[in-house]
């Protein structure tokens, strides 16, 4: 039985949502001492993908690293959009590279996944998260001329993106197959999800070595990707409050803002309206080595969802 209700989508419906997401501007540095690098980190069968590096002062300066995965359902999206502007700019000024990466869209054109059929989903899941390790691995060897610091890798990502984000670490820390293109004493030091989940087939996700400090940001009304869980049998798709459950019970140190009543525009807002957090988490969870375990209740009473699902596209 499921846990959850299950809201498919249509894929027209993504469609339009995800546009309005993507923006039609691009990433505006604002400092004149910020700079953009783009690399091909890869040739697929699709095309080559590139990642930008941006930064301050000079390229070789030695930093941490935030690399970001935009979102977009795996249908869409794109790795300069406007919408990542002040979250950028605002990790530039306080000293960080920040390196968003191109990935395969694997829902693209394909039929998308119900209830009782998750295998594109899956498919597209890996296939973003096996890009995200060939980005990952083309830094390590890149580390010197472009200043990464290797032991300061943060990930960060928005819906789609945030989920790839969870997977990437989730991969990782299980030594599973997918990850085995990266060193095995490389870890990752902590993961930014925007609205994100973990797709497992196998149960509960569980970790084989204890994850990175995660950030994770959720509105308790998201009916694009669920909040808490949505089960069936042995598979499920867990959300922040399920993943902070099993951060909670198993001592690995997280944050979790819900938002209360608010929907899928967590997916972005916190890039805007909780810099000051973010970097408090980086600065504590990941530089300071701090071990907390925080859970933040918030909700604004003057502020209404602007991302609602038509009633006509959820089963009740």
């Amino acid at each position: 039985m499921c846990n959850n209700k299950i809201y498919p989508l249509s894929s027209l419906f993504l469609v339009l949502f995800f546009s309005s997401l993507s923006s039609s501007g691009q990433i505006i540095l604002q400092d004149k001492n910020f700079h953009l690098d783009t690399k091909v980190f890869s040739k697929t069968d699709s095309g080559s993908l590139k990642l930008d590096i941006y930064y301050s002062g000079k390229i070789t300066e030695t930093k941490p690293t935030v690399l970001f995965i935009f979102g977009g359902g795996f249908v869409m999206g794109r790795r300069d959009s406007k919408l990542f502007d002040q979250y950028f700019n605002a990790l530039i000024a306080h000293q960080y590279k920040v390196v968003s990466v191109d990935y395969r869209l694997g829902l693209k054109g394909k039929k998308f996944p119900g209830p009782f059929n998750t295998a594109n989903l899956k498919a597209a899941i890996d296939t973003a998260t096996a890009d995200v390790f060939d980005a990952t691995a083309y830094l390590i060897r890149n580390a010197k001329d472009l200043g990464i610091d290797t032991a300061m890798i943060i990930l960060s990502g928005s819906s789609a993106g945030a989920i790839t984000a969870l997977h990437t670490d989730y991969n990782k820390r299980n030594a599973t197959a997918l990850s085995a293109k990266l060193p095995g004493n490389f870890q990752y030091k902590g993961v930014i999800s925007f609205a994100g989940a973990i797709l497992s087939y196998r149960g509960a996700p569980k970790y084989a070595i204890a994850p990175a400090p995660t950030m994770l940001f959720h509105g308790t009304a998201d009916k694009l990707v669920p909040y808490n869980k949505v089960r069936l049998l042995n598979r499920g798709f867990f959300g922040s409050k399920y993943l902070a459950k099993t951060f909670k019970k198993n001592d690995y140190p997280y944050y979790f803002q819900y938002v209360q009543n608010m929907g899928h525009e967590i997916a972005g807002s916190p890039m805007v309206e909780n810099l000051p957090d973010i970097l408090w988490f980086i600065d504590n969870y990941i530089i300071k080595h701090k071990r907390y375990f925080m859970e933040v209740d918030f909700k604004d009473a003057d502020k209404k969802p602007t991302f609602n699902i038509p009633p006509a596209l959820i089963k009740r």
